[in-house]
């Protein structure tokens, strides 16, 4: 957390309704609202996708497409009164791949700046790791890959939500489960 600010991370599986649930967070803040989109759409599918993200979210959005410079972004657009909603990291790692970036140097490079960003950030990220283990060694690696970039945002941010069937699970800050017989 930068000193009053909240980081968020929202997280779950394709169409479980993270998207929706962390544009809520944003809305519900009240502040300016900053949309910071890392998709390319290359093709007819995901044209239509983006189409119905920017229906779903609405006006009110200021939107800015960035697919590999995120961090410089997030550094230049922070601020007390707006918050920024990164959708989506996962989409951002595929983009840092076919570029052939060194994503640990990346990713490293993204926590320091959220460490010292001036206002809230929610970034949103897929969960691909509770499925069986992946035949190939690219989709292997790839899983590897968001797994690390997920805890290395977690551990920066005051607060993780898994959603999961629409349904919202606070996982950071943590409470110790009432465990009984």
């Amino acid at each position: 957390m930068t000193g009053t600010f909240k980081l968020t991370l929202v997280f779950g599986g394709a169409r479980s309704g993270k998207s929706r649930f962390a544009e809520g967070l944003c809305f519900r803040s009240g502040l300016e609202r900053v949309y910071l989109a890392t998709s390319v759409p290359f093709d007819d599918e995901m044209k239509s996708r983006v189409s119905a993200h920017k229906h779903q979210r609405g006006d009110g959005w200021r939107t800015i497409e960035e697919d590999l410079q995120i961090s410089r972004v997030l550094a230049e657009e922070a601020a007390p009164n707006r918050v920024i909603l990164v959708d989506c990291l996962t989409v951002w790692l595929t983009n840092l791949l076919y570029v052939e970036k060194d994503v640990a140097a990346e990713t490293a490079r993204l926590v320091e700046v959220i460490s010292k960003l001036k206002g809230p950030c929610v970034f949103v990220s897929n969960e691909v790791g509770h499925g069986i283990v992946p035949e190939n060694r690219l989709a292997r690696a790839f899983r590897d890959m968001q797994g690390r970039l997920n805890q290395d945002i977690a551990e920066a941010c005051a607060q993780v939500v898994l959603v999961a069937a629409g349904q919202p699970i606070l996982v950071k800050p943590r409470r110790e489960p009432e465990i009984t017989l």
